[in-house]
């Protein structure tokens, strides 16, 4: 994995003009690298201004101009084409946008596209693939405030985009303008949410999915709230969302609502995005639902950068802690070649334990494995797992971030099974598997030399008990250093109850 030499770095910012708020993200790059330095946000409820004749009144301009002002600041010292805005969907149905982005051009340098519902769901599904562990293929939801973006893709292509006009301010405007949250109210959005999504749910049914995500506020919010009330595994379902419906009519009105997650400022809109995420769940067959931390502004942050769009975001994240913390990159890809050798010869011993996405995070663990050093040498795999855990890892989801840390944690010294923590995604058999591949691939490095790595045969009987086989006979006798440490290893692995054979 060459490290790039470019040293230099610029700040890039992306706007975002919703129709509830209007959201700004600024991020530094370093050659290959994107890392976000501030995020802003501004409740500006444009699209309550927009009345039945798509006018938009000159009080929610004002409120617009208000906040680009505002903006305008923390972008003094950007060039024109460091910055983009895009508007959605308030901004695409009014007809006196024009007047708004007029205005703007006396206040705020910086031009501003209203960009269609296609374009708009295409920068969601990009900043999705861009922050997200890479899939095959993934499906994304957007509720926004007055439009819903659906998008499926593969890789970073995607495939099947519709734009839909309801969002949780829309339908709150539409259904729930009274503040009464009754049966009837989350019946009649539901059955036009409905109405809307039948004439495309025909082109999801060709498509396919290993993943579904929702992105921005709506399922966020969804997310926290399912949370406070005992679901805290961090995904939606169907079931879940009927049964938040049916909690909130417990509440006389919006006024009333009082649930642990829930923000006073998403308050207002919350009974007509839930409605609507029920609605597409239920209307795709969607069984769980996932949150991205990345939506459109991070997918326009990387549209900006062409270079970002056909790397891998996890090699982006290792690359970018790999120069952080001056690892020994030589040192570090031929401990991940040992190791990758080493569970490509265990795969056919352990038959249904050793998948693709094992032989990424073994590579992930080998790469990263000495980051402590930049802290201190003794104790370093300490280091390196703290380090590990509590970094923020775009690609990584929060259980193949503990399970790099888990295995860098456990690369030398004592065993301590009785310490490993349960996981729910990988069975302790994998997680051990993986901490002894690490160890010895790490011991066959030791020397850090020039000198090829030597050629051994790695046999599994029962899963603990292991043997390594030298190509010839006196691999041990010629390799004395190495003789010692295996010798010592096979001790350790004595006193966590496994076998190491040397032959």
């Amino acid at each position: 994995m060459p490290l790039s030499d470019d040293k230099q770095s610029r700040c890039i910012a992306a706007i975002d003009l919703g129709s509830n708020s209007f959201h700004m993200v600024v991020a530094q790059v370093f050659g290959k690298h994107l890392q976000l330095v501030s995020r802003h946000k501004q409740k500006v409820r444009l699209s309550d201004g927009l009345d039945e004749y798509y006018q938009l009144s000159d009080q929610a301009i004002n409120r617009g101009l208000d906040c680009l002002k505002v903006f305008a600041e923390r972008l003094t010292d950007f060039e024109i084409d460091d910055v983009r805005v895009v508007a959605t969907h308030t901004l695409r149905k009014a007809k006196n946008s024009n007047t708004f982005i007029e205005q703007a051009k006396l206040i705020f340098p910086f031009p501003i596209e209203i960009i269609s519902g296609h374009e708009e769901a295409r920068l969601i599904y990009n900043g999705v693939e861009h922050t997200q562990t890479a899939s095959k293929s993934k499906l994304v939801i957007d509720i926004g405030g007055g439009s819903t973006e659906i998008v499926t893709g593969q890789g970073f292509t995607p495939e099947v985009i519709h734009s839909l006009p309801m969002g949780c301010v829309s339908f709150t405007q539409r259904f729930f303008s009274d503040d009464l949250l009754t049966s009837q109210h989350f019946a009649t959005a539901y059955t036009a949410a409905i109405q809307l999504l039948t004439p495309v749910i025909k082109n999801y049914q060709a498509a396919s999915w290993e993943i579904a995500f929702g992105s921005s506020g709506t399922a966020k919010s969804i997310k926290e709230v399912l949370k406070g009330l005992g679901f805290d595994d961090e995904y939606i379902t169907p079931q879940r969302l009927t049964y938040l419906k049916n909690h909130l009519t417990e509440f006389s009105s919006v006024k009333d609502i009082k649930l642990l997650g829930l923000s006073d400022e998403r308050k207002p809109v919350f009974a007509a995005g839930v409605t609507i995420l029920s609605a597409v769940m239920d209307s795709l067959n969607i069984d769980e639902l996932y949150i991205s931390d990345g939506a459109l502004r991070e997918g326009v942050l990387y549209d900006m950068e062409d270079k970002f769009k056909s790397l891998d975001i996890r090699s982006r994240t290792a690359e970018t802690l790999l120069s952080r913390y001056h690892v020994d990159l030589t040192h570090a890809e031929k401990v991940k070649e040992t190791a990758n050798a080493l569970l490509l010869q265990a795969k056919p011993q352990l038959k249904g334990t050793i998948d693709s996405e094992l032989f990424d995070l073994l590579g992930w663990s080998a790469l990263l494995h000495e980051v402590g050093q930049s802290v201190a040498f003794q104790g370093y795999h300490r280091h390196s797992a703290y380090l590990i855990k509590h970094t923020t890892m775009p690609g990584f989801n929060t259980e193949q971030q503990r399970l790099i840390s888990l295995i860098v944690r456990y690369q030398r010294k004592a065993i301590k099974l009785q310490d490993l923590p349960t996981l729910s995604l990988f069975s302790l058999q994998q997680v051990t598997l993986m901490i002894r591949i690490l160890r010895l691939a790490i011991l066959l490095n030791r020397q850090r030399s020039q000198t090829p790595v030597p050629n051994v045969k790695l046999t599994i009987k029962m899963d603990d008990h292991w043997s390594l086989t030298g190509e010839n006979s006196d691999w041990l006798d010629t390799n004395q250093l190495l003789d010692y440490e295996l010798k010592e290893e096979q001790q350790r692995w004595k006193n966590a109850g496994w076998c190491l054979d040397l032959k």
